[in-house]
């Protein structure tokens, strides 16, 4: 099963927009469900030169050539540094001011204006150009509004992409100059034949609640590149007695800095976020949708703290993961969370 499968009606959505296409689309759904993959795809067949019956790229073509290769002359992908293949494992935090310079969570302003030779040119071989950028949330605002004066002003034959897994961050005037193309999460039993394709057999079922019912991200869960970070932080928010804040926080930071992969701590503030989500149903008397094998111990956690306070931290936790994205002191940005966790619950 491709990318395709999983999202056919989405895809026939998309297939359905060539004879006109927008100057812009906007891409959004949970992460983890084949968005970017997706817009590739389509990408991929705007620039091939033997589209298929199904609409997707023919992959033998000149242009498919170029695609496979990564240097297709009418393509652009914009991402975070981070994010780049060979870039993230290369990422060093330096201390005292030694080491490599992490690289960018960000989309950064000169990625974007680096798009202006590229905007102002003729198409390689008279056809569409396509700029991909993902996550489109990445833009800071500055950068938005740099993107903003091309979408202001669309360019004969060039399509805009945007993937945003959380597009309420985006400037609105962004959102408005885009055609929105939302992707539903797939079905269970979709998820389910993608997990058994992947060659994940075992434990599914966590697998998929841990994702939030997205199938590449299990995938990639199931991988246990995540799991360690995942375990770690589980370790911590799970005691019941004897919880040291300070000791938590050093304990998972020791963790987070030795993370090779992209955004270690923006990552553990995901896990924290679902973990308190679950939490707070727990309170309200609900099961959990993400954690379903700590739902007893969810369950005890929240007797001992009130909906209130949780719905509260919740808010809080927001704020977190808009500071985590900014270089910080991971130390005492863990510190500070996990002193204020344990403010939740009650003390005998």
């Amino acid at each position: 099963m491709n990318i395709i499968q999983l999202h056919d009606q989405v895809w026939q959505q998309l297939r359905a927009r060539r004879a006109q296409l927008p100057h812009a689309l906007l891409i959004t759904g949970q992460r983890g469900i084949g968005k970017f993959d997706l817009a590739r795809r389509f990408a991929e067949s705007l620039l091939c030169e033997n589209v298929t019956p199904a609409g997707s790229a023919c992959g033998s073509c000149l242009a498919c050539g170029w695609l496979a290769q990564g240097n297709h002359p009418d393509l652009r992908l914009l991402q975070p540094d981070a994010l780049a293949e060979n870039e993230s494992s290369e990422a060093v935090e330096g201390e005292g001011g030694g080491g490599r310079k992490k690289a960018s969570q960000q989309i950064t302003i000169d990625q974007v204006r680096g798009l202006d030779a590229f905007l102002h040119l003729g198409t390689h071989r008279h056809g569409v150009r396509v700029v991909l950028l993902s996550p489109a949330e990445a833009m800071n605002r500055a950068t938005a509004n740099a993107l903003l004066k091309s979408l202001e002003e669309p360019i004969a034959n060039t399509l805009f992409i945007l993937v945003a897994s959380e597009p309420h961050r985006l400037l609105p005037t962004i959102r408005s100059r885009c055609q929105s193309v939302p992707v539903r999460r797939p079905s269970r039993h979709l998820a389910v034949q993608w997990l058994g394709q992947a060659g994940v057999n075992d434990a599914i079922d966590d697998w998929l609640a841990l994702a939030g019912g997205s199938p590449l991200l299990a995938v990639e869960l199931a991988g246990s590149g995540e799991r360690a970070l995942l375990d770690a932080l589980l370790a911590q928010v799970a005691r019941t007695e004897g919880f040291d804040p300070l000791a938590a926080a050093a304990n998972l930071d020791k963790l987070v800095k030795a993370d090779k992969r992209p955004a270690p701590l923006k990552r553990t503030l995901d896990w924290a976020q679902k973990w308190l989500f679950d939490l707070t149903l727990a309170s309200a008397g609900l099961s959990p949708r993400y954690f379903l094998p700590q739902a007893s111990l969810l369950q005890r956690l929240a007797r001992a703290t009130d909906t209130g306070k949780l719905l509260a931290f919740n808010r809080k936790a927001l704020q977190y993961k808009a500071q985590c994205e900014q270089p910080l002191n991971s130390r005492l940005f863990l510190e500070d969370f996990f002193l204020n966790y344990a403010g939740l619950f009650r003390t005998s």
